[in-house]
C-alpha cells in the first residue's frame, strides 16, 4: 500500500544553469522542474518521445488533455514512480531522490495504513525528518489549524468519510514540507460539498507555502480554477500543446468561474483540447 513517497532531501547542490542534458541547456529562470528529452514507451506504442517542459517554482500547474495522453504517466515519471526509457529530469538541480516530494493519490481508500490513526497516518512522514517529538508536535498542530479540521483524528481510516479520508491525505503529504506536491486527480470520488472546501483550502496552503504543485484534472474547469498555469497536452506521442497562463486573483471561489478572465482561459484551453482531439 503505497500512499506518499517521501524523500528527505540530501545536501547535494543545485547546478546553476551550466549544466546540459540531451542537447539543452538547463534552467531557465524561474523554473523548479526541467525535463529535456523525456521519452517513454509502452510495448511498441510511444507516449513520449523528446519531450520537453519547464515547470515554474512555487506555481501551481494543472495537466489537462485528451484520454490516454498520458497525464498520470506524466506525473508518476517526474516523481521518480515509474521509470523513464531516455531523457533527464531534475528539480532546481537534483534528481527526485534528492527532493522532498509529496503526492495525493486518487483511491482514497487505498492511501491510508489502516491500522494506524489518521492522525498517526498525517505524521508518518515526519519520523524521517529527524525533528524531535516537539517540533513534530507544532508541525501538527499548524497542519490541522490550516485545513480547520472538524473530524476525530484519532479515528482510525475506515471510521471516516470518503472525504474526511482525502482531506488526510493531502494533510500527510503536505506534513514533511515537500518542495513539490503532485495531486493525480485528488477529487474525483468525492461529493461536490467536499470538493468545493479542498479547492478552497488547498489554495489557501499551496499558495501560502509556495509549493510547486502538479495538479493532473479531468475537469476543466477545476484545471482552470485552481491553475498559475493551464499545461495542455497533445495526443501520442504526446508534446505541450500549449501552455495558458491564469492569473486571477486567490483565493478563489465559485464566482471566479463567470469572470471574463476565467472564461476567456477556459474556453481557449477547450478550443485546443478540441483540436488535439480531432487530430
Amino acid at each position: 500500500m503505497r500512499a506518499m513517497d517521501v524523500s528527505p532531501p540530501r545536501t547535494t547542490p543545485a547546478a546553476e544553469g551550466t549544466g546540459t542534458a540531451a542537447g539543452h541547456r538547463w534552467f531557465a529562470p524561474g523554473t523548479h522542474i526541467t525535463i529535456r528529452g523525456l521519452t517513454k514507451r509502452f510495448g511498441d506504442a510511444a507516449v513520449y518521445e523528446d519531450f520537453d517542459l519547464d515547470i515554474p517554482h512555487g506555481r501551481i500547474t494543472s495537466v489537462f488533455g485528451p484520454n490516454g495522453c498520458g497525464k498520470s504517466t506524466l506525473i508518476n515519471m517526474i516523481a521518480g514512480l515509474i521509470p523513464i526509457d531516455r531523457g533527464e529530469i531534475l528539480f532546481d538541480g537534483k534528481t527526485a531522490r534528492e527532493t522532498r516530494i509529496g503526492y495525493v493519490f486518487q483511491n482514497y481508500r487505498e492511501a491510508m495504513f489502516p491500522w494506524m490513526r489518521t492522525i498517526d497516518n498525517i505524521a508518518y512522514p515526519l519520523q524521517y525528518l529527524g525533528l524531535s517529538k516537539a517540533e513534530r508536535e507544532a508541525r501538527m498542530d499548524r497542519l490541522v489549524a490550516s485545513f480547520d479540521v472538524k473530524f476525530d483524528l484519532n479515528r482510525f481510516p475506515y471510521e471516516l468519510s470518503g472525504g474526511q479520508q482525502q482531506t488526510a491525505s493531502i494533510m500527510r503529504a503536505l506534513a514533511p514540507g515537500p518542495e513539490v506536491l503532485f495531486l493525480d486527480e485528488p477529487f474525483s470520488a468525492l461529493d461536490f460539498e467536499m470538493v468545493m472546501f479542498l479547492r478552497e483550502r488547498l489554495q489557501k496552503v499551496l499558495v501560502g507555502r509556495k509549493v510547486t504543485t502538479l495538479l493532473v484534472s479531468h475537469d476543466l474547469d477545476e484545471a482552470v480554477l485552481l491553475a498559475d498555469h493551464v499545461l495542455l497536452l497533445t495526443k501520442r506521442p504526446t508534446q505541450v500543446a500549449d501552455n495558458l497562463p491564469f492569473d486571477a486573483p486567490r483565493p478563489r471561489t465559485a464566482a471566479t468561474t463567470v469572470s471574463p478572465e476565467f472564461i476567456d482561459v477556459k474556453t481557449r484551453a477547450l478550443e485546443i483540447f478540441q483540436r488535439e482531439v480531432r487530430k
